[in-house]
């Protein structure tokens, strides 16, 4: 904290003087000591993290005279990246200058600490920064800012037309930009006969139907080397990729004599062994010979074995000197792949590979930043596809489909949206609510509830306790009395994975941590686990940290369970706990000795981030008690479609979800512009 001189040099006037009017800079004296006094304080508060203060003094011992805006710049900058945006965008900062702290809404009672406290629109307004051509004519006079790729003392700060980035992220930027566009450009023609093997696969044409995007998307992906499918949860997006790669395989093997060497991936472990399940049904539902169906791949992995993670290492094994052996690669729930993976997975590509992302673009964003699924999908939204590219999707769809007015844009011959749900059909309460909540409708929210869909319920409650716990308990109840019963844990994790609590928080009464701890101790007064702290038996954990040497990975689910140690033990000696998580391909399970797992947290309620990529039969969903910034409809929407035959919502806030729906989730990128550009 600065010295009491520095705070008497700082402050010319006291703050609590004749208020300032908006837009006009105060007579409060901002320099360094000033500003590091500020973040101290957003730090108290927990606004800002500490990770961000101290890149704010790492610049400053950079630069020690310098702009005092550099360094509120450079908080906010790693503020940011903390939340999901790969930059600050000024032009965001100034329109709302204190949502870029994330700051909690004024309930009328904050304490008399935090009225003191000056936000980011005040120091920004006392520093006469009113325009972005003043905060980036003041940034551009800093020696911590770079100049780009010709900065050959790689400067932490890097200025692109009004996004500020720490150099590290401008560099995957500019890496995932530049290797994108590589994808994109050469573009195929699709063959008279491969459109009559496509016309086979998806059974003949659609003349008289609504377009079958499902073979739009096939048709696309066999022209280009770069194809995102997006859709919601039961559009198909598995059963495209899987007709798409028998098309692809009866292809080379007519041509070349062998098949292609594809390989499956998804960000998590549960993931990829959810598109191992989904795969081995579809390519069981083909109508292919033999020889094309022996061709195809049956499990998936994870991108970190993938790309083979090195140990207390940030580097893959593979990358652009070391690239995959492989010909097309699929990547499922791609939302989840943050900037810097995106970045590793591209790097190791090899140049004549196909990449196939596949995803929900209207699911959470992935936890650490960047959102390039979104970004490519939002780019493909605004503008238009080239004639070839839509000659090739009426082609495939047997009728004229609209072309679109809106300035062209490469991002539009590659991107496919699913339409059509095969899950949740037109009386599904479940399709009903997610689509309300999707399109921001409160008047379609509230009729979801007045229609009596059987699928979906609301529980407005007073407490964290009584029906909400009693509701979670009964969840879980038919797999722990298996497990007690003597069932195996392929078994258990079967009926484990039938339900499941998610949050919206992680920390407080109402988020992972409080509900996981009274979940536990109401199954513990039922007998249904034989403990509440530590280790015991029907502890289900989530990992949370990358094991390369176990072969578990972020997102993994196990459960503990006493076994004995093979199928004859019949001794007296007491039972070892064992952790038993599913195979990667999705069939069999394997033990691991709790001591052995280094980051796991129990996961009896987990956080909606946390269950992307996961699907459950039934989901009870806890929202938070007040509005809170970090409620938006990505979030509920993604929390609502984790459930295949029943969604149950909780919350002491009857406006959650209405509130919810109002607030989208933006992520400061430069990746569209820059693919366009």
């Amino acid at each position: 904290m600065p010295e009491a001189s520095d705070e008497a040099e700082a402050i010319a006037v006291p703050s609590d003087t004749l208020p300032t009017p908006p837009g006009l800079p105060s007579e409060r004296v901002i320099n360094e000591s000033f500003i590091l006094r500020q973040l101290e304080r957003w730090v108290e508060m927990g606004w800002l993290r500490p990770l961000d203060a101290h890149l704010a003094r790492f610049v400053r011992s950079r630069e020690p005279q310098g702009d005092p805006l550099v360094m509120l710049s450079a908080a906010l900058v790693s503020h940011q990246l903390g939340r999901g945006h790969i930059c600050l965008d000024l032009e965001h900062a100034l329109r709302e200058p204190d949502a870029v702290l994330s700051l909690p809404p004024h309930d009328g009672q904050a304490s008399n600490e935090a009225a003191e406290i000056v936000t980011p629109g005040t120091l920004l307004a006392d520093m006469g920064i009113l325009h972005v051509a003043s905060w980036r004519a003041r940034l551009e006079s800093s020696s911590v800012l770079g100049q780009g790729a010709h900065d050959e003392q790689a400067r932490p700060l890097v200025l692109e037309d009004q996004r500020l980035y720490l150099r590290r992220f401008w560099q995957h930027e500019g890496s995932v930009v530049a290797r994108l566009q590589r994808l994109m450009v050469g573009a195929g023609t699709v063959s008279d006969d491969m459109m009559a093997r496509l016309d086979a696969l998806f059974g003949g044409s659609n003349e008289l139907s609504a377009p079958d995007w499902q073979k739009v998307a096939c048709a696309m992906a066999l022209r280009n080397r770069l194809t995102v499918i997006s859709g919601g949860p039961g559009t198909g997006k598995t059963t495209t990729v899987t007709r798409l790669l028998a098309l692809l395989q009866e292809s080379a093997l007519s041509e070349q004599g062998r098949p292609l060497i594809v390989h499956l991936a998804a960000p998590t472990g549960k993931a990829a062994a959810r598109l191992s399940q989904s795969l081995g049904g579809a390519v069981a539902a083909l109508d292919v010979s033999d020889a094309i169906r022996a061709s195809l791949p049956r499990e998936a992995t994870t991108l970190h074995r993938l790309l083979g993670v090195q140990r207390d290492s940030r580097h893959f094994r593979h990358n652009g000197h070391h690239p995959l052996a492989l010909d097309v690669l699929v990547v499922d729930e791609a939302s989840m792949v943050d900037l810097e993976l995106m970045s590793s997975l591209l790097a190791a590509l090899p140049a004549h590979a196909r990449l196939i992302l596949l995803g929900d673009r209207d699911q959470l964003a992935s936890v650490e930043a960047g959102a390039v699924l979104g970004d490519l999908c939002d780019g493909a939204e605004q503008g238009q596809c080239s004639d070839a590219a839509h000659r090739l999707m009426v082609r495939a769809a047997g009728q004229p489909l609209p072309m679109s007015d809106a300035p062209p844009c490469v991002l539009a011959d590659h991107v496919v949206v699913l339409k059509k749900s095969y899950r949740f059909h037109e009386h599904s309460g479940i399709g009903a609510l997610a689509r309300a909540v999707n399109r921001g409708r409160l008047e379609e929210i509230r009729q979801c509830w007045k229609a009596g869909y059987e699928d979906i319920d609301f529980q407005l409650v007073r407490e964290q306790g009584g029906i909400l716990i009693r509701r979670a308990v009964s969840g879980y109840r038919e797999a722990l009395k298996a497990m007690m019963s003597g069932a195996g844990p392929e078994e258990v994790l079967r009926l484990f994975s039938r339900f499941q609590v998610l949050c919206a928080l992680r920390r407080g009464p109402w988020g992972v941590e409080g509900l996981n701890d009274a979940i536990v101790e109401a199954l513990f007064r039922e007998r249904l686990v034989d403990g509440t702290r530590g280790w015991y038996a029907g502890r289900p954990v989530m990992v949370t940290r990358n094991d390369p040497q176990l072969g578990l990975y972020n997102g993994d689910i196990g459960i503990a369970m006493f076994m004995p140690e093979d199928e004859a033990y019949a001794g007296p000696t007491p039972r070892k706990l064992r952790v038993f998580f599913p195979h990667a391909s999705g069939q069999g399970v394997r033990a691991v000795l709790p001591g052995r797992l280094g980051g796991v947290d129990t996961a009896f309620a987990m956080t909606v981030h946390k269950s992307q990529g996961s699907e459950f039969d039934r989901v009870l969903l806890v929202l938070p008690d007040r509005p809170n910034p970090i409620m938006t409809r990505e979030l509920v929407y993604t929390g609502i479609t984790r459930a295949k035959t029943h969604c149950l919502i909780v919350t002491a806030f009857g406006g959650a979800i209405e509130s919810a729906a109002l607030r989208q989730t933006w992520r400061a990128s430069g990746v569209g512009k820059r693919l366009e550009a």
